[in-house]
């Protein structure tokens, strides 16, 4: 068996350009896919994917690990640039899938079997519309309260929202009155036994993260997510240790190496690995294995494409230390005419169930992606007050 193309299918979605890639072999019928979305690196994503197949070509699809090792460390650079690590990423999914139809089972099934019955599956606000997610006003406090209370009459026991305003590296007590109220007006919408996640985007210094972190403990967040630059380790280590709030982070990691200087400093209790842009299912069971050694909780970072989920929801069935799937129904109307799924929601407490199909469990309509191609992605750009460059 060997792989005879490497192909890469972009999908606008208005602020992402979803990059499904597909590996097809010699055997008729047999091809697998993967997805590497990385929002405003499309052409560079491409482009590596590309370079990056010139490895793989006549090679057995079936050696999953050995041509993960190839596409990492050939080529004299180590495929951990964001960039390198999403195009690898993206084949990967698509190998593992290959190998779950040479096995007629899901990947899970091949990673010893499901270890939980359903995957709970949470919200963004407004179902991950740019307008309601990202763009809702900082003092809107009022539309945060409505669509949280959305969220919840569609199934869902717990939501992720970005409550928490771009902020300068230290400022007074108006940004922190803000945030402390979007979350009041969400908890007093859906009560006490609704999971309210607050997403930070690493907008906070340190400092202004624990100042945050602090103002919103009162209102029992499931978890407090990037609450300052990933890069600094030490500033998340000091924000977990003086929470009781659980801190989210690792969706900008993209290797195990910086895993395991995350884990040790204790910069997080809940790993928000992506698949999609880690290095794909392979990287991300090694992340997993030394989470589980660590006893810190995985909820993968999961606001892409159609394939990502399904990875992601595959991982979940198979990952002890796993407790939520992020997921994004909304961000286009379409979204459903691309892709058939293998697995089962249960519309009450949005509860997935097993997929039943070989490998990812996916069908992509490629003539469904052609009605939606490459468009530049919708730019997000931030400046603070003073006209300085600030984090989106």
């Amino acid at each position: 068996m060997k792989i005879t193309a490497i192909e890469t299918h972009v999908c606008n979605a208005r602020m992402r350009n979803w990059i499904f890639v597909k590996v097809v072999t010699d055997q008729d019928g047999l091809f697998g896919w993967g997805e590497a979305t990385l929002e405003w690196h499309t052409r560079s994503v491409v482009g590596a994917i590309e370079d990056i197949s010139q490895l793989l070509i006549g090679e057995d699809p079936r050696r999953v690990e050995y041509l993960w090792q190839m596409m990492y460390r050939q080529h004299f650079w180590h495929g951990n640039g964001i960039v390198r690590a999403t195009a690898i990423a993206g084949i990967d999914l698509a190998l593992w899938d290959i190998m779950g139809k040479v096995a007629n089972m899901p990947c899970s099934q091949l990673w010893g079997g499901p270890v939980r019955d359903h995957v709970r599956t949470y919200a963004h606000l407004g179902g991950g519309k740019m307008e309601d997610f990202y763009n809702t006003a900082a003092d809107d406090h009022k539309r945060f309260g409505e669509l949280a209370l959305e969220a919840v009459e569609k199934g869902y026991t717990a939501f992720k929202t970005m409550a928490v305003p771009e902020t300068m590296p230290i400022e007074g007590n108006k940004p922190v009155n803000y945030a402390a109220k979007n979350v009041e007006a969400m908890r007093d919408a859906v009560g006490d036994d609704i999971d309210i996640m607050v997403d930070c985007h690493a907008r906070p210094s340190p400092a202004m993260g624990l100042k945050f972190g602090k103002a919103l403990e009162p209102y029992g967040l499931y978890f407090y997510e990037e609450p300052c630059w990933p890069e600094s380790i030490e500033g998340l280590a000091h924000i977990n240790a003086n929470l009781t709030t659980p801190v989210a982070t690792g969706e900008r990691f993209t290797s195990l190496a910086a895993f395991k200087e995350l884990f040790n400093a204790r910069g997080c209790e809940i790993c928000q690995i992506d698949i999609t842009h880690c290095g794909g299912l392979s990287e991300a069971r090694r992340v997993a294995a030394l989470a589980e050694a660590h006893r810190i909780s995985l909820a993968p970072h999961n606001p892409q494409g159609p394939v990502s989920t399904a990875a992601s929801l595959e991982f979940g069935f198979s990952q002890p230390s796993y407790i939520i799937c992020e997921t994004v129904t909304e961000d286009v109307p379409w979204r459903n005419d691309i892709v058939e799924e293998g697995f089962e929601i249960v519309p009450e407490g949005q509860l997935v169930k097993p997929n039943t199909k070989p490998g990812l469990g996916i069908t992509i309509n490629e003539e469904e992606i052609k009605k939606h191609p490459f468009e530049q992605e919708v730019l997000q750009r931030t400046f603070y007050s003073d006209g300085s460059v600030g984090d989106w």
